[in-house]
């Protein structure tokens, strides 16, 4: 099943995420080369594709997990959480419809 993983970021966490970075987009990778990761990807903190040092203020992932704890577990290892980027993670089983 589908689950959407949103995250919200502390103030000024870009020099974090900067550092933690690699090892997130790792496990994104991982996620992809299974045909698991149907989107993924930062909320930039101003109307920008590239908000350089205004930074992202959250991010979003729609993956497939067998379970709501698995997706729970996956989203609890992030490399983000571990570097403080991410205040708050909220994990929800998500159907897709449409396209």
């Amino acid at each position: 099943m589908w689950y959407v993983i949103y995250s919200e970021d502390v103030e000024n966490s870009l020099p974090m995420r900067k550092e933690a970075r690699p090892a997130h987009l790792a496990r994104l990778q991982e996620l992809t080369d299974k045909g698991r990761l149907l989107v993924a990807g930062p909320c930039p903190a101003i109307d920008s594709e590239d908000p350089g040092e205004a930074g992202f203020t959250g991010s979003l992932v729609i993956a497939d997990f067998n379970s709501l704890q698995h997706a729970q577990e996956w989203a609890d290892a992030d490399p983000y959480i571990a570097a403080g980027v991410y205040k708050k993670v909220v994990v929800k089983p998500y159907k897709k419809v449409l396209p």
